[in-house]
């Protein structure tokens, strides 16, 4: 399939664990009260999502990405948010972030369920996945790399003016063969 047919925002991925629905202004109240812990984002560099305003500012980013709503299949509980970004048909690649997911679906097989989910959707259509995670969030960084993803790139993003330093990961649709066409 050629990258040009590649849609951000199917209307559903699931498999037994999870579902992604398209993320919808609507759902902002019900992701808001499950973003609203502070521990969720110890480790982000914009630690202050969990505060209505702070909330907002990462919503109305994430609301213009391929967004999705991460929903429990067995329960449809609120999990969190994931999106596709930065889309590159020339390089073959897009990205995956804005993600977070609740304490309750920590440590369990759900990151890792919602990005297969998003991994094998991209790789139907692209041969790159790229994550960006901040340079301290030591927790995502781990779970990008037990997604067999390589640090590539050390890179600064700027965040509400300040620069913060971030690392960029890469997941290649074939192993040992350099990601670009």
């Amino acid at each position: 399939m050629a990258a040009s047919n590649f849609n951000l925002q199917p209307d559903f991925l699931e498999n037994e664990i999870t579902k992604l629905i398209p993320l919808e202004e609507k759902h902002f109240e019900a992701l808001f009260k499950a973003a609203s812990d502070p521990l969720i984002w110890e480790q982000n560099p914009v630690k202050d999502r969990y505060t209505r305003e702070g909330f907002k500012t990462y919503f109305d980013i994430i609301i213009t990405k391929g967004s999705f709503l991460i929903l429990d299949k067995q329960t449809n509980e609120i999990m969190g948010t994931t999106s596709f970004y930065d889309y590159n048909p020339e390089k073959s690649s897009v990205g995956i972030g804005y993600t977070f997911i609740t304490r309750k679906y920590w440590g369990g097989p759900y990151n890792n369920s919602n990005k297969k989910l998003m991994i094998d959707y991209a790789f139907q259509h692209i041969n790159s996945v790229l994550f960006h995670v901040g340079a301290e969030n030591f927790r995502s960084q781990k779970a990008v790399l037990k997604l067999g993803a390589e640090k590539i790139n050390d890179i600064m993003f700027t965040i509400n003016g300040v620069d913060v330093p971030y690392f960029e990961y890469e997941l290649c649709k074939m192993e040992n063969v350099k990601c670009e066409m």
